[in-house]
């Protein structure tokens, strides 16, 4: 099992809208597949959110360190890999980059030994989870509509975030916004509120985040996310004691370490690490149990490819208070690169993967569609 190929596959062509102030183009690269290939030809699969050119030329500088290297040992592989780029890209790039490769690995070592991953996480406390749909805001007569129609597809959880929310410093139409929300989800649904205040010249600071948080305890938000700029750990602190809903955050750090001072602090409710960039299954694991021990709740950030998400699923499996992942339904990096898409069922559930590894089968024709690499697409749909 040792590693004889390493290589990444950028999706390319039906980029979801982000609601960013400089718009994703569906023709943008905004996530990348990576494969690891062994001596006796098993295939594993990771997933990066990161531009696809940057994963290619992160896998030119890590590849010397992964070829030769056992397949089966992700910990410390991967650690590996952190050790020796200490002064290169540190928590950026290669990170990301890492990410997308210790993912892979966990796959193979899920099939070598012939189970599913969330087992060799150390065992799983369900067997199928909530499925939050993560969805963009919108003026409040089309919120509404959106909030219903995901209720109507069977979702028992929204997410609604970014948007003109927050970004015309009308605090009238955020409320609006809100209202319309709840109308369209129903009361008996989960609601969640994403300000997305990593958007590039985010405009609001603590004051608008406390008043936002007062506002949103009316229509029963189970968190509030992403209310300040990323680096305002301070002012995170002070908004969590003050705040009458959860707050959430942490989808921007990456590596174990940068979470620490943040659960030190008190600054969150819930910590959502996102698997694709913050150094991939193994470093999620060790934020997610150091979160456990602060007394903080662990849900990642999710928005991202079927790779990404099946990573989530096991994730999800592995912790017991762990009982939500983030989907975005009907973008062509989830369903079009499986043989079989995830279904709701009638409780808004999704399925925790029981074959080995990850648990999936890539579709080499929807690969094919969203590329431009057809050796790798070849690669990939043995994975």
């Amino acid at each position: 099992m040792k590693i004889v190929k390493v290589e990444a596959l950028g999706l390319f062509g039906k980029s979801p809208k982000g609601g960013w102030s400089n718009e994703i183009r569906p023709e943008d690269s905004i996530h990348a597949l990576v494969l690891v290939r062994t001596e006796s030809g098993k295939t594993g699969v990771g997933s990066v959110f990161t531009d696809a050119r940057l994963v290619k030329d992160g896998l030119d500088v890590l590849r010397p360190l992964l070829i030769g290297e056992s397949a089966v040992e992700p910990m410390r592989v991967s650690e590996k890999l952190h050790q020796n780029t200490f002064w290169m890209g540190r928590g950026g790039t290669l990170t990301h980059v890492i990410s997308g490769i210790d993912i892979a690995l966990w796959d193979l070592f899920g099939k070598a030994c012939g189970q599913p991953l969330h087992r060799l996480l150390g065992g799983s406390h369900r067997d199928k989870v909530r499925a939050y749909a993560s969805i963009l805001m919108e003026e409040p007569d089309l919120m509404r509509e959106r909030t219903a129609h995901f209720r109507a597809q069977g979702f028992r959880a929204i997410k609604i975030g970014w948007g003109p929310f927050g970004r015309r410093d009308d605090p009238r139409l955020d409320e609006a916004i809100v209202r319309a929300a709840r109308e369209g989800a129903g009361e008996d649904c989960r609601l969640m509120v994403d300000a997305g205040a990593s958007d590039a010249w985010w405009p609001n600071g603590l004051k608008w985040a406390l008043n936002t948080a007062r506002m949103l305890k009316d229509y029963d938000i189970a968190w509030f996310e992403e209310a300040l700029h990323p680096d305002a750990l301070d002012d995170f602190r002070q908004l969590r004691l003050q705040s009458p809903v959860p707050i959430a955050g942490g989808e921007c750090l990456t590596r174990r370490q940068s979470f620490l001072p943040w659960f030190e602090a008190r600054a969150l409710d819930i910590v959502q690490p996102d698997v694709t960039k913050v150094g991939g299954i193994t470093e999620q694991l060790r934020i997610a149990r150091m979160a456990e021990d602060f007394g903080i709740r662990y849900i990642g950030h999710g928005w991202n490819t079927a790779v990404g998400l099946a990573a989530d699923l096991h994730l999800s499996a592995a912790f017991p208070h762990t009982d939500m992942v983030e989907f975005i339904g009907g973008s062509p990096y989830i369903d079009d690169i499986v043989e079989t898409p995830w279904t709701l069922d009638a409780e808004g559930m999704l399925e925790i993967p029981q074959a080995p590894g990850l648990g999936l089968r890539l579709k080499a024709q929807g690969l094919a569609e969203l590329s431009a690499d057809p050796e790798t697409v070849a690669l990939l749909s043995e994975a």
